[in-house]
């Protein structure tokens, strides 16, 4: 494991320009970038390719390159699984143009979340929609270059994947070869699992990383929960994972207020760790 496998992220940024986020993460070394595509930055709807062009371009300029696309998709009206056909057709559509998006970004990863049925409907029918949105995404995805990753979610989040047995279910049933997965350290934990359940389960299509720490949840910088930081990288060393890894950090914390700090625990803590 390296730190250079820590990507910067404008998670927490959402309330500073843009721009500030770009400068910080080069200051604080970082080359790759998971980009949170969230209003007002990076809001895919109304992003332009243009304006995704010169994104990729001001981080160029800073020796940045975008790695992976991850539209909001939890707290926005965005559900692949809604029984809704307006909400979930669109919630396709947006995904779509979140592909186009990374084209054009220079991304090579769209990170995709399974959604969510009623709860008082039978799970097999949101398990289908939602199987079947992400296999349309992936296959529109692929025609594009883009491959696609996807992240199980907490119960409160989702009531389809929820641990990595069932995302290497929604995975093998979809059987798109440009759909991999997401290993969430805090969906983990919640779920009770460990780094190896999700090797075990996924083993090479484990293509993304979010390492964040919680109590076990929240998305938490490290040293502000109780997850086993230095456990987690030795079993991501020796599982021979070299793919990147993002730190998920949100408003917990009061991390929009001064994100970069926060960052930069992060970065100390898996420098110790390593």
């Amino acid at each position: 494991m390296e730190l250079e496998q820590i990507t910067g992220s404008n998670f927490a940024y959402q309330h500073l320009p843009f721009h500030r986020f770009l400068d910080d993460a080069a200051d604080l070394g970082r080359e790759q970038l998971e980009l949170w595509g969230v209003a007002p930055q990076l809001h895919v709807p109304r992003l332009s390719g243009a304006e995704a062009r010169e994104i990729r371009r001001a981080a160029a300029s800073r020796g940045l390159v975008v790695r992976c696309l991850t539209p909001e998709q939890v707290m926005y009206p965005v559900n692949v699984a809604s029984p809704v056909s307006w909400l979930r057709e669109g919630s396709i559509a947006m995904f779509r143009r979140a592909a186009e998006l990374c084209a054009e970004l220079g991304a090579e990863l769209l990170l995709l979340t399974p959604g969510r049925g009623f709860e008082d409907e039978p799970v097999a029918a949101a398990w289908r929609r939602s199987a079947d949105a992400i296999g349309e995404i992936a296959a529109y995805a692929r025609t594009l270059g883009i491959t696609c990753v996807l992240e199980a979610l907490q119960r409160v989040e989702s009531n389809l994947v929820n641990d990595s047995r069932a995302l290497a279910r929604m995975i093998d049933e979809i059987g798109a070869p440009n759909l991999g997965a997401v290993l969430d350290t805090v969906a983990m934990a919640a779920a009770g699992e460990t780094v190896d359940d999700y090797f075990d389960a996924l083993g090479d299509r484990v293509r993304h990383v979010h390492l964040i720490d919680g109590r076990p949840t929240g998305h938490l910088a490290w040293g502000d929960g109780e997850l086993p930081l230095r456990e987690y990288l030795g079993a991501l060393e020796r599982r021979r994972y070299r793919g990147h890894m993002t730190f998920e950090l949100f408003g917990d914390g009061g991390y929009a207020f001064a994100p970069r700090a926060a960052v930069e625990r992060c970065l100390a803590a898996v420098r110790a760790a390593l």
